[in-house]
């Protein structure tokens, strides 16, 4: 991290962001040219290698992609359902090789056969209809099951915005140091994986003196798998908009900026057009309702890159730097976006706010169980009888969220990756011993994350499912710390020599890899992957065996 890169992109604040710019300049051709990223350089004073440098790392800014027409999906949900090859076999028909790139999840497990044209996501079967969507570029409504079991605060329907907001104007008259504590009362804590308790990353941001502070909502955490973030900004905009606000006003923030995946497109229209409508309503700008609180939305469209999902990369990327992760401390509440405080939230953590602030922190607390409260979101991929989102209290059985919600699965499956690629491999056989909370997980050997599903069927080799993700993990790796670089290269390396001739893997080297890893990558996408490796050396190492000496 340099901070004086982190300065000199925020000379202009967020109207004028260099990100952004780059972004636009890429929408022609697919890259921004060397001259255009040259003249940036000179306009915010940072240099043209490291304009160039940033520019390289994303998959949708990098020259690689110019040209490139169509995109397939990549991520775990649809290999391990086997889709993805017809997918491409039938674009080269309309395109040639070299226009064809790839996307990592695009939002569409619970149907698989995910591709994206021309800023539009596609998915089921939809491959089947290339010639109507190339000459209107439209496609079927996406539609999957949304259900709650028990309590209805996520998924609840939208009622208006004078209705909505009525919660808002009425707390923008209380003490806001009032509504922190409803918030540490009700122990919410992060939905994007770590965990971490709401109110205590608010208050270390309160209680930073300075007149410039950011609420980040991070919308780039593409754990493939995951569609939950995608529903809520796509159909429960307020709900992430109205905890930005909550966030704002317990902070003293003036800013809310919304990073919003490229594989999302459809979300950053809906969600832009919402904070249109509460611009006309008032609830947004400067001194809201005479309040004396100011506050106002930028949406910041991502670029294609997995590790910006993790805070500080992300701060990064809006900055125009290369997004890789920086050390801490300082944490983000105390030198952020443009060095400036800054609170970085998950979208389902900031949809929480509107129920405790209209029902109190004791309310949500009631839910779930004494450490991990509230309702969760769990998405089920397309081995389900029943895919789709479901909004569980958390401490519900796992088997309840397999068994009765999901109906069970279509095909025979060996094993489940819950929360993401860094997220545990739990075996069906342990279905009946988890229940949907951080503690269970963690006890037993896994991790809760982001809660999403994805199904490994019994038919796809365990060997292919580690070399996938430490092909993952090494393509999407900031590349800061040696480790992480270096390990997942080297995981991927070993897997594929392993699976495609004679050679065995020497376990004790394979094990100094993975703690290497563990100890000594610097943020959780190195330190993550060899979750579920150990655990498919664990629970499958019948089928492992024959790849090690």
């Amino acid at each position: 991290m340099s901070k004086n890169l982190s300065e000199l992109s925020g000379r202009k604040g967020l109207e004028d962001n260099l990100f952004d710019r780059m972004g636009k300049l890429a929408q022609q051709d697919g890259t921004p040219s060397k001259e255009d990223l040259d003249r940036l350089a000179d306009e915010f004073l940072i240099g043209s290698a490291n304009a160039y440098g940033s520019a390289t790392f994303y998959d949708f800014l990098k020259p690689e992609n110019k040209g490139k027409k169509a995109y397939v999906c990549n991520g775990t949900a649809c290999v391990c359902a086997g889709t993805q090859d017809k997918v491409i076999d039938e674009l080269k028909n309309y395109f040639e090789a070299d226009e064809i790139g790839h996307m990592t999840c695009l939002g569409r497990c619970h149907e698989n056969a995910a591709f994206h044209y021309d800023g539009r996501n596609y998915s089921g079967d939809e491959i089947s209809n290339m010639n109507r969507i190339l000459s209107d570029k439209n496609g079927e409504q996406d539609t999957y099951n949304v259900e709650a079991n028990g309590t209805t605060i996520l998924t609840e329907e939208f009622t208006s915005i004078d209705t909505y907001y009525a919660s808002f104007l009425a707390t923008l008259k209380r003490d806001s140091n009032s509504v922190l504590d409803e918030i540490k009362t009700s122990n919410v804590r992060g939905r994007g994986g770590a965990g971490f308790p709401m109110g205590s990353k608010l208050g270390f941001c309160r209680n930073m003196e300075n007149d410039t502070k950011f609420i980040i909502c991070n919308a780039d955490e593409g754990d493939p798998g995951a569609y939950s973030d995608r529903y809520l900004l796509e159909q429960r905009p307020h709900s992430v908009l109205y905890g930005m606000l909550i966030a704002g006003y317990v902070t003293h923030a003036k800013w809310g900026v919304l990073y919003i995946r490229a594989e999302y497109p459809d979300a950053a229209e809906i969600v832009q057009a919402e904070i249109d409508k509460l611009r006309a309503a008032g609830l947004i700008g400067e001194n809201i309702d005479g309040s004396g609180f100011s506050f106002d939305f930028k949406i910041i469209r991502a670029q294609g890159s997995y590790i910006c999902g993790e805070e500080t990369a992300l701060i990064n990327s809006i900055e125009g730097q290369r997004p890789e992760v920086r050390v801490r401390p300082p944490y983000p509440a105390q030198q952020g976006l443009f060095n400036k405080p800054t609170i970085v939230n998950n979208v389902e953590t900031l949809a929480s706010l509107h129920y405790i602030v209209e029902n109190g922190g004791a309310a949500w607390k009631a839910i779930g169980t004494e450490k991990s409260s509230g309702t969760k979101l769990v998405c089920l991929d397309s081995f389900f009888n029943k895919p789709g989102i479901y909004e569980v209290e958390m401490g519900t059985p796992l088997s309840t969220v397999v068994n009765d919600l999901g109906g069970g699965f279509k095909k025979p499956v060996k094993a489940m990756q819950i929360g993401g690629p860094l997220g545990g491999l739990v075996p069906v056989s342990k279905i009946d011993d988890l229940t949907l909370d951080f503690e269970s997980f963690a006890n037993n050997g896994f991790l809760l994350g982001h809660a999403s599903i994805v199904c490994v069927p019994e038919s796809f080799p365990m060997m292919e499912f580690i070399e996938h993700l430490f092909d993952f993990a090494s393509y999407e790796s900031c590349g800061k710390c040696f480790p992480c670089r270096l390990g997942t290269k080297r995981g991927h390396e070993l897997s594929t020599k392993a699976l495609n001739s004679d050679y065995k893997i020497d376990r004790k080297l394979f094990n100094d890899l993975l703690t290497t890893l563990e100890q000594g990558s610097l943020c959780a996408h190195g330190g993550g992957i060899p979750l579920p490796v150990r655990n498919a050396l664990e629970y499958f190492g019948d089928e492992m065996n024959t790849y090690f000496e």
